[in-house]
C-alpha cells in the first residue's frame, strides 16, 4: 500500500512538473517615454487623433471608422505594404489617453500576438511627456519559438517600433514637419 501511494505521488510530481514546463509564453509588457518641448494639448493634437496615424514612421496611410470613439477601428497601411488593423477599447481626451488594440497583424511586420497598448501625454507650460505602454505575447504562441518569433524578438521590435514613432513624433511637433 506504502508503495502504490508513493509511486501515486511521484506521478503527480511528475505530472506537474510536465505542466509546468507546457505553460507556454509569458505576456511582456514594455514602456517607452519622450519628453518634447511643446505644451501638452499640442502634441494631443496629434497623437490623440486615433485616424491619423501618420506620426509613426512606417505608416503609409490610415484608414478607419468611427473617428475617437470607443470600438473606432483603423488599418494602418505601412510603407511594405503591409497591414495593421486596430481597434480603440478606451478614449479620454481631457486626460489625454487612448488604448487600442491589434486585432490582426502577420508575425512577420510585428512577432506578437494578442497585442494591446495605451498612449498618455502628460505635462505643462512648454513641456509635454508622451507614454506608450504594451502588452502583447510572442509570435509564436508554442513552446520552442524560432528566433524570431520569441519574447526578445516580440520585445525588441515593438520597442524599436515605440523609440522610432515618439522620435518621429517630437520631430513633428518640435519642428512642425
Amino acid at each position: 500500500m506504502k508503495f502504490q501511494l508513493l509511486a501515486a505521488s511521484a506521478a503527480l510530481v511528475f505530472a506537474f512538473a510536465g505542466a509546468a514546463e507546457a505553460h507556454g509564453p509569458t505576456r511582456q509588457k514594455t514602456s517607452r517615454s519622450i519628453e518634447i518641448s511643446a505644451s501638452p494639448d499640442k502634441v494631443w493634437k496629434v497623437v490623440g487623433d486615433f485616424q491619423d496615424g501618420s506620426w509613426i514612421p512606417v505608416v503609409e496611410k490610415t484608414e478607419g471608422q468611427g473617428g475617437n470613439d470607443k470600438d473606432a477601428t483603423r488599418t494602418l497601411t505601412l510603407k511594405d505594404g503591409a497591414t495593421v488593423k486596430e481597434t480603440l477599447t478606451k478614449y479620454d481626451a481631457e486626460k489625454m489617453t487612448f488604448a487600442y488594440r491589434i486585432t490582426e497583424v502577420d508575425v512577420k511586420v510585428l512577432p506578437v500576438t494578442n497585442y494591446s497598448s495605451h498612449i498618455t501625454v502628460t505635462g505643462e507650460g512648454d513641456k509635454a511627456t508622451v507614454t506608450w505602454n504594451g502588452a502583447f505575447y510572442r509570435g509564436y504562441p508554442n513552446n520552442d519559438p524560432p528566433a524570431e518569433l520569441n519574447d526578445a524578438a516580440a520585445i525588441k521590435a515593438v520597442d524599436d517600433l515605440y523609440d522610432a514613432s515618439l522620435k518621429s513624433l517630437k520631430d513633428k511637433v518640435e519642428k512642425g514637419s
